[in-house]
């Protein structure tokens, strides 16, 4: 099966209409392993690719894929947000100065004594962000 079939598979998995843009965007996050991707370099990489795409298209499937189970967000402050691959349970490091996202090795992060949620609400995930940068000394 090609990689265009997979894609459109994987996208009515996650019930979404695999639209022309929907599976290209797709086969440029996910062809090239997990990865942690900003709205803009996903802009840049579909340009490089000759896919014909708006920031408003590209911004609006990150978000579609996020809500459907396709991606997991990480908010680095209010004016950042990447999207990761792995949507699996691990944490990050963000580092400040070339404003990467890279993944933290599994094990040495436990979060524990979290309070009981709101009443009706139920704790969907924890996300640990180390921020990091070039020692200043």
């Amino acid at each position: 099966m090609n990689q265009t079939l997979d894609m459109e598979a994987r996208l009515r998995e996650a019930k979404l209409r695999p639209t022309r843009q929907r599976v290209a965007l797709a086969e440029l996050m996910f062809s090239k392993g997990d990865r942690h991707l900003s709205a803009e370099k996903l802009y840049d990489e579909a340009r490089e690719a000759g896919v014909a795409v708006s920031l408003a298209t590209i911004y609006n499937t990150l978000h579609q894929f996020t809500d459907n189970g396709l991606l997991r967000a990480i908010s680095i402050d209010s004016s950042k947000t990447y999207f990761d691959t792995n949507t699996g349970n691990h944490h990050h490091f963000f580092l400040e100065d070339s404003e990467e996202v890279v993944d933290m090795p599994d094990g040495y992060v436990t979060v524990g004594n979290l309070p009981e949620p709101p009443e009706g609400m139920e704790i969907s995930s924890v996300d640990v962000i180390v921020r990091v940068r070039n020692n200043r000394s």
